[in-house]
Order: C-alpha cells, then structure tokens, then sequence
C-alpha cells in the first residue's frame, strides 16, 4: 500500500509471443503496455531494456510460452529478471499458454519432469505470481510455492456455444474425445442442459489399428468435440469421423489453445468437422488463420479482468460461477 493506504499503480508488459493479445489486454484494461525493448543481440543472444520506472509498482508480463518454447520461456525469464533488478514490487508472469505442460510427470525411469523445471526457473527468475488458462493437467499448480492463479476459458467458449445452439440443447451433445477429458465435458453439458458422449479409443494389440468406440447416442444429433487443446489433430479428427460413422448429424470442435502443429490444419481441413473454435492464447500460424474451418475467439476481456481482479485484491473465482 502507498502513503494514502491506495494500491500501487501497475505496469503492464510483453513479451513478443502474442503481441496481439498482450495489447488486447491493455485495451480493454484501458492502459498502454509500458515500454521495454525485447529483441535480440547481434549473436542472437535475448536483450532487454526496461523503459520506464517500475520502482515498488505491481507489474505484469502476457507472454504465451508457445512454439518456439524456448525462445518465448527465454524471453519470459529474462524481463521477469530485469523487472526484479528494476525493484518492480510484485511481477506477475501472466502465461496464457503455459509450455512444456504436458510434461508434468514421469513416463520412463529416466525422463524429466519439465514442467516442474519450467515453474523452478519462473520462482528463481523472480516472479511472485503466476497466471495460466486451462492447463493441461491442473496439478501443476502444485509445482509452485507462490501463488498461482488458473483461468479458465469457459466463459469464452460457453457464451460461443449457447449462441449458435439457443434453444436446440436437446439437440446437443458435447463430447470428450478421450477418457481424460470426461470432467470438462460434463461440465460443459451441464451448463448448457445437453447430453454428454464419451470417445473411448483402444489399441487391441500390438500392431493393430486403434478401435474408437462412441459411448452415448449421437445419432442425428450435433455434436461438440471438446478439449483443452489441439495439438497434431489425430485424435479430434479420428473422434469426428467416428462420431459421424454413428449418424452424427454435424460435428464441432472447441479447444483452448490451438497448437496446430504438424499436419494438423490439413488434417483438419479434410475431416468432416465443420468448425473448430478455440481461443487466442496462442497466436494463428498463417497457414491456420487461413483456414476457413478455424475460428479464434479473443480471451483478452478473461484476462484483462482477471488482471483487474489481481491487482484489486478480489475474487478470481466468482469469474467461473
């Protein structure tokens, strides 16, 4: 608190991983992103300059830790350095896509647990926050010893849903694409008073194609496949084509963070889904922006009120209600 018992003033800050959503952000908080160069040196090493004083105020980092990872964690543990050698008061890492996520336990005997390292090198660095949006395994909050806040894109993608399906809920049925995902998906369904499916895909034995087995009736029914994220898009595409193999009358998808990597977009492209919705937590590649199948929907409004919520010291969670 200052002398006259009000908050500090913040700051808001990016990195260049979405400049896009970072600058969303800063107009619907109705402030300008403070200056700080990013940007590289001569041998490609990442250089960062403050340019403005930060001195006690609350700061915040948007930067998505999405392809290239490496590059975007770099840069993300370098301003959260700068910012804490600049005596910011608090700096808040806000992560809209948290990287390496997914690596969040051991699956050989030697295999790392990255996404512990990640939250390791973000509390050494100096953040005294952090905050994310549906990450892949929510546990992963566990990995921290400073507070960590997890967003949720529901509202996004719910507000989304119950305008293009008003009044045919009995028609809907929201499908987890895999056993991992029923939780969300129920709780989709049930705020939308629709009917839940289940996607379950097995390997019969080695050497065999996997058998994908649809649990729930689907039948002449629209169907929303939903998940945290699209990655390469086998399993959304495969889930799709089972569903309309089981006289599935139409087929969408909803995710948050659309990775897109490899074959997906062609992928996607080809399958019988007719639009896959997701957030822009990370930014479109070309190639996807150019894909008249997919469609992003801004988070900035969910991120920039959480900011606000932060910085006033209220509740996050009446945000998910």
């Amino acid at each position: 608190m200052s002398a006259n018992g009000s908050r500090p003033e913040y700051k808001l800050f990016a990195g260049n991983s979405n400049r896009k959503l970072a600058e969303a952000i800063a107009t619907a908080l109705g402030r300008p992103l403070s200056a700080a160069m990013v940007g590289r040196f001569s041998d490609g090493e990442i250089q960062v300059e403050i340019g403005e004083n930060i001195r006690g105020q609350d700061t915040y980092i948007i930067q998505s830790t999405c392809s290239d990872a490496n590059v975007n964690l770099m840069e993300l543990l370098i301003m959260i350095d700068a910012l804490k050698r600049a005596s910011a008061g608090t700096i808040n890492a806000v992560i809209p896509y948290y990287g390496y996520a997914r690596q969040d336990r051991k699956v050989a005997s030697r295999s790392p647990i990255t996404a512990k390292l990640v939250a390791d090198l973000l509390e050494a660095a100096g953040a005294t926050r952090v905050v994310s949006m549906d990450m892949h395994a929510g546990q992963i909050q566990g990995f921290f010893n400073i507070p960590f806040d997890h967003l949720y894109a529901a509202p996004v993608l719910l507000d989304h849903m119950r305008k293009r399906f008003e009044g045919k809920s009995d028609e809907l049925v929201i499908v987890s694409p895999d056993a991992g995902g029923v939780e969300r998906a129920r709780a989709y369904s049930k705020r939308l008073g629709a009917s839940l499916c289940i996607v379950d895909k097995r390997r019969l034995k080695a050497n065999v194609a996997e058998v994908l087995n649809v649990i729930g009736d689907v039948t002449g029914k629209s169907c929303v496949l939903l998940d945290d994220m699209i990655d390469t898009a086998g399993t959304l595409t495969q889930a799709a084509n089972a569903l309309v193999d089981k006289g599935a009358a139409r087929v969408f998808a909803y995710a948050t963070h659309a990775v897109l990597s490899g074959p997906a977009v062609e992928r996607i492209q080809k399958s019988p889904i007719e639009e896959v919705v997701v957030t822009d937590s990370i930014p479109l590649s070309p190639t996807a922006a150019g894909c008249t199948k997919i469609r992003a929907l801004s988070c900035a409004p969910l991120f920039a009120e959480a900011v606000k919520r932060i910085h006033g010291g209220d509740s996050l969670s009446s945000l998910f209600v």
